[in-house]
């Protein structure tokens, strides 16, 4: 597979250019790269679709947010669609208005269609979002979640169609299945005609007559749904990925939404997170700060022994390389692996009993265990300072 271009290349157009910018640069490429100008060449095509999909997200400015915090990363790894998720036709289904008054029908760009469709208008279903709560152990590894959602969903009874019989609308009789009507006003220059969305179909070219009971003629109904979202390693609290097409069913067959996840990330009882970085506190005993030793640290995949060094000082920080969370760049690509970082304390006791007391005495006594004011002054500025 081929690697994914940042989309602002794909379209033609600098990171701070305007959304008008983006929709013209957008239909140049849709006129320049479509199937029906380049028959049979499988390059122009796929061209068209990154066009498509890099407009479907810098046209929204939610995603187009997403993308230039996160890159790809925040599209859930991928775009809205991924060059292939949407036919030609559903393309033009959801951009076609950007081709109106452009001096012909986007209509006879569809492949496949026979001529003219009139403009008729495809609803679009609405999109859902949902927080999906994550341990670190879920985040390094990533993982499959099934979600339970209510949500509209094509009803059964008349598959989707919003009829009785199932068989779906017919012609409406004012716009004669174009979706649109054509009205003569008065205007400043005179009279001019107009064209506009049918007052009856409201632009679907349609009406049912007929409307299926159990969705009144709407082709979905609410219902409770299990919806599988796959959430990739690496991701971070507040990221947001967009399943598209699992989002809210359209009325009569129309494009369904996306689903909007909204990544919120557990408190570890052991770890802080620090990029792909995590952070453990070690707090040693005396002795074994003095004397040095094994001790044993949690990491994700279970526990681990590390030696301590004979004399290792309060704020000293240890290193476990690759035992932290994978890290992904701007385009949801992993580049590599945190780090476990354990910052190192001495417990010093607060309460001891007499004899405990009198151990204490005697090693303060001991000159080897008092600090030299010269040497152990410069390493204490050292650890806090670097």
């Amino acid at each position: 597979m081929a690697e994914k271009r940042d989309y602002y290349e794909v379209l033609g157009v600098e990171k701070n250019a305007s959304a008008d910018d983006i929709k013209k640069a957008y239909r140049k490429c849709a006129i320049k790269y479509h199937p029906d100008k380049n028959p049979g060449d499988k390059e122009a095509e796929e061209k068209f679709k990154e066009a498509a999909e890099a407009y479907e997200v810098l046209s929204d400015p939610q995603k187009r947010q997403r993308y230039d915090q996160f890159g790809f990363a925040g599209m859930g790894g991928a775009s809205g669609f991924s060059g292939g998720g949407m036919s030609m036709e559903d393309i033009f289904m959801r951009f076609g208005d950007l081709f109106e008054g452009a001096g012909f029908d986007i209509n006879d760009f569809i492949p496949g269609a026979g001529g003219r469709r009139g403009g008729q208008r495809v609803r679009r279903g609405t999109d859902l979002r949902v927080r999906v709560r994550l341990t670190l152990e879920e985040v390094a590894k990533g993982v499959d979640k099934k979600l339970k959602i209510r949500k509209l969903v094509e009803c059964q009874h008349c598959n989707g169609s919003g009829s009785a019989d199932g068989k779906g609308g017919e012609q409406c009789p004012t716009c004669k299945g174009t979706g649109r009507v054509v009205r003569t006003q008065r205007g400043i220059f005179g009279m001019m005609q107009v064209q506009q969305e049918c007052p009856t179909c409201h632009g679907e070219g349609k009406v049912i007559k007929n409307k299926c009971p159990h969705c009144q003629g709407e082709g979905v109904v609410r219902d409770e749904q299990i919806v599988e979202v796959h959430i990739p390693a690496g991701v971070a609290d507040g990221m947001i990925l967009p399943m598209q097409g699992k989002g809210n069913a359209a009325p009569r067959g129309g494009v369904p939404g996306d689903l909007i996840v909204i990544i919120e990330e557990e408190e570890h009882k052991d770890f802080a997170r620090d990029g792909g970085d995590l952070i453990y506190n070690l707090l040693l005993d005396v002795p074994t700060a003095i004397l040095g030793g094994q001790v044993q640290i949690p990491t994700l995949s279970g526990d681990a022994k590390i030696t301590i060094t004979p004399g290792t000082q309060p704020g000293k920080v240890l290193r476990m390389r690759g035992k932290g969370l994978p890290m992904i760049d701007q385009y949801g690509r992993q580049y590599g692996v945190g780090d476990l970082l354990i910052n190192v304390g001495v417990y010093i006791p607060e309460h001891l009993s007499q004899e405990d007391k009198e151990l204490v005495e005697k090693l303060r006594k001991n000159n080897n265990v008092a600090p030299d004011s010269k040497t152990d002054k410069k390493s204490f500025f050292h650890t806090l300072f670097g």
